[in-house]
């Protein structure tokens, strides 16, 4: 992408205004908090000290509308009295420009390098830096000084005691989260009805796992339904792709498409009805016509084998769902023709604990059951069949806790009995987030991680910290006044990434003109006192408030409002503010900008190791599948779930690094844009092809595939050497897969990891074709030779 349509596409994101659900409610309470504190502080100490605190309110107020999953009060308060802190350590040093200019330096590289903790983190440091460099220039001694710092932690307190005694949606975020997950499955479901092989971005549930992470103290006060709904919705996703894969059994088009068809919609309005209840705190209302299609007479006859596996596992897993999110469940009704308790079940997702048996299948191709999802409590041992299609359902989706396995019959066919469950309680299990302040440390250590030469966290530390000292200098080295506009507009709109640095620095310039403007047309038109000016004020934020989540234009124009409404509370005039504060902010926008493209931290570059963590991530996940497969009565089985987490963390920063790098303007260097597709596409499909593996784990006590066993580790393997050529601009190649595969053919066993297993390879095999960028001589005719179907490699012949 050229520089001119860099510019120009983030310049338009810039003053983008996105349509986004408002939220007047917290509006209101951010605002009620800020008033709160301008009339205490006008009331004890006078206008300057309301100013000053007025900033510590309204950045406390800013930070608990962060995306977080951390309780707000607690964001309230360490925002309002990290800005304390540093504003009484600003005034000590502020009469000594050396000393100070050191300090701001110190602290705004501190500031950038505490983005690799996080983006909330980031920001409110960030935050905290620029308001310092406005609020040390108010207070006019050491006393005074210390008196700002406490009113500004006042405001931090402030806002967190109105969140606590005036909640709005308590719970509300963990609730989005979570029925966007169960809605994003139900998407999923609606479009396999017409693409079989569509792909599912899994980003939904990461934010819900992420949501599902609580302290101690939210544990224990977390609605019944944010218990496992979650686990289940893991566990829904291959078993929605299982059911609808033509490879798995089900022709493309007949009667059986049509009725798995008719499932999946029926699946789609189950899981919508979920999250409809969930997000809104109600019971579940479950279409009947949505429940009546899962227990239509002829589906035993229609579907048969793994198709009719998995449409019993995906009745039970909604049951499951729906009982979680507050519904009635629905008692069990056999199909006609079908054995009594053909639809296998599992246990309440929530249960408190308890482990309550249901009746266990008894026909052999519909014994697969899945554990509790949230796994609260021990699972109930259930009997697993050998038959390669059914070997029971997905391991637990969360995996906090342990699962106890079921026995499994050791011929086909065999029919297994429930064991009757265990009635003592177990004690749940809960993903656990650390307290505040034992989140410091791992802040710190996540810092220290990213503290060397090529990090780009540390390329943003170093560039923000070097325009905040240039452009603090040229702010007091020109006769404008108020030099610090500069400094605090680089030090809010620079980020680590070139197209956020770039819009943001766009969207405060003309939020700041449009914002000084309309704050000076009403200063001019109504001179407005103290009272009048602060109320002014108030209700800027509040306007800030309700538009924050619809662009960065709305909130700079009306942060622009506040702060001369602010200040001409302080006593000065427009006349003094105004005009300066546009030069300046123009000034600090072009400053991070040039900043950026003289010492960058382009992501383009970076796209081959991006994509080879991605490899190294998804290599063990697709080898601890085949790993379960090998010898199922192995107790240290390869961690399934923990390996597919990091598949889909690196799967994550892949996409972010290709969204950030297609912003940037810089060529491809060894790795253009459709090769980058393609690997895309190949490593999308090794992932697929695990999960619907992954749909039919063995229960210990299966039938051991012992060549699985070789196939992995040389999956492992060759996974782990093939991101390590793709960092060195080589093709990856796949010879010990390959070898394991021809070994495997010469064994009599299981046929469908067999099948999975030559998927695989051909997944690896696309994905060196889409890496082999190399130009194809040419033939004597002067046109290009066909492509071979496959890789260059001979040996693969046999294999295809």
């Amino acid at each position: 992408m050229s520089w001119r349509r860099a510019l120009k596409d983030t310049a338009r994101s810039g003053i983008a205004v996105e349509k986004k659900r408002l939220e007047p409610l917290i509006a209101v309470r951010g605002a009620a908090g800020l008033a709160i504190v301008i009339a205490l502080s006008l009331w004890l100490f006078g206008p300057a000290a309301a100013a000053s605190s007025a900033f510590g309110a309204f950045q406390a107020a800013i930070a608990t509308f962060q995306r977080s999953w951390r309780p707000r009060p607690e964001l309230a308060i360490a925002s309002g009295t990290s800005l304390a802190v540093s504003t009484f350590l600003g005034y000590l040093t502020i009469s000594k420009e050396p000393l100070f200019l050191a300090l701001l330096v110190v602290w705004t590289f501190a500031a950038g390098m505490s983005w690799a903790a996080g983006p909330t983190i980031g920001l409110i440091a960030s935050s905290n830096v620029a308001i310092m460099l406005v609020t040390v220039t108010l207070p006019t001694s050491v006393a005074q000084a210390a008196g700002h710092a406490a009113m500004m932690i006042v405001g931090g307190l402030v806002q967190a005691a109105l969140i606590v005694l005036f909640p709005v949606r308590r719970w509300g975020a963990h609730r989005d989260a979570l029925a966007d997950a169960l809605a994003a499955e139900a998407d999923y479901a609606r479009r396999l009805r017409h693409d079989p092989v569509a792909s599912f971005d899994p980003q939904p549930l990461m934010e819900a796992r992420n949501a599902a992470a609580v302290t101690p103290r939210q544990a224990r006060r977390r609605p019944a339904e944010l218990h496992g709904a979650r686990g289940i919705a893991e566990r829904i996703r291959p078993v929605l792709a299982s059911l609808a894969d033509p490879a798995m059994g089900v022709p493309a088009e007949g009667h059986a498409r049509d009725r798995v068809r008719e499932l999946l919609a029926s699946a789609a309005a189950l899981l919508d009805a979920a999250a409809h209840a969930i997000r809104h705190g109600e019971p579940v209302a479950a279409p009947p016509a949505a429940l009546a299609t899962f227990r239509t007479p002829d589906t035993g006859s229609i579907l048969t084998g793994a198709p009719y596996r998995a449409m019993t596992r995906l009745n039970t897993l909604l049951q499951d769902v729906v009982e979680t999110a507050g519904g009635t469940p629905q008692e069990d009704t056999p199909h006609e023709g079908a054995p009594s308790g053909a639809r296998g079940t599992a246990h309440s997702a929530e249960n408190d604990g308890r482990s309550t048996p249901r009746p266990a299948p008894t026909d052999p191709g519909a014994r697969g059951t899945a554990h509790s999802a949230e796994n609260d409590g021990r699972s109930t041992p259930r009997p697993a069949p050998t038959d390669p299609g059914a070997r029971g359902t997905a391991h637990s989706a969360e995996n906090d806790g342990p699962s106890t396995p079921g026995r499994a019959p050791t011929h086909l066919g065999a029919r297994g009995t429930a064991r009757p469950a265990p009635t003592t309680r177990t004690r749940p299990t809960t993903r656990t987030r650390p307290t505040f302040l034992a989140l410091i440390p791992k802040a710190l250590k996540a810092m220290r991680g990213e503290l060397h030469r090529g990090s780009p966290i540390t390329r943003h530390a170093t560039r923000v910290s070097a325009v905040a000292a240039t452009g603090y200098i040229l702010g007091t080295w020109l006769p404008l006044g108020h030099g610090y506009w500069a400094p605090l507009t680089s030090v809010m709109v620079m980020r680590p990434d070139f197209s956020q640095t770039y819009s943001r620095a766009v969207a405060r310039l003309a939020g700041t003109v449009i914002g000084v403007a309309v704050a000076t047309g009403v200063v001019q038109a109504a001179t407005p006192g103290t009272l009048q000016s602060g109320t002014l004020a108030v209700a800027s934020a509040a306007l800030m408030y309700l538009l924050m989540r619809t662009g960065q234009f709305a909130t700079q124009a009306c942060i622009a409002a506040y702060v001369v409404f602010l200040l001409g509370m302080g006593g000065e005039e427009w006349t003094q503010t105004v005009p300066e504060r546009v030069l300046l902010t123009l000034m600090g926008g072009l400053l991070a900008m040039l900043a950026y493209a003289v010492y960058p931290a382009w992501e383009t570059p970076r796209l081959r190791t991006r994509l080879a963590d991605w490899l190294a991530a998804q290599g063990p996940y697709v080898a601890a599948v085949f790993g379960s497969y090998a010898d199922p009565s192995v107790r240290d089985a390869p961690d399934v779930r923990g390996a597919l987490l990091t598949a889909r963390t690196a799967r994550a920063a892949w996409h972010a690094a290709v969204a950030r790098a297609t912003a940037e303007p810089v060529r491809h260097r060894g790795l253009s844009r459709t090769a980058a597709d393609d690997a895309e596409d190949a490593l999308a499909q090794l992932g697929r092809v695990a999960m619907l593996l992954e749909a039919h784990l063995p229960e210990r006590g299966a039938t051991p595939v012992p060549p699985a066993a070789r196939f992995a580790d040389a999956l492992r393997e060759s996974t782990h050497k093939g991101a390590k050529a793709i960092r060195e601009r080589r093709v990856p190649t796949w010879d010990a897969v390959r070898e394991a595969l021809d070994a495997w053919e010469t064994e009599d066993t299981d046929k469908v990891v067999r099948n999975t297993a030559t998927l695989v390879l051909d997944t690896l095999t696309e994905l060196s074709e889409a890496l082999d960028t190399a130009v194809p001589p040419m033939t004597l005719d002067g046109t290009a030779p066909e492509k071979p179907d496959g890789p260059r490699d001979p040996k693969d012949s046999a294999t295809r």
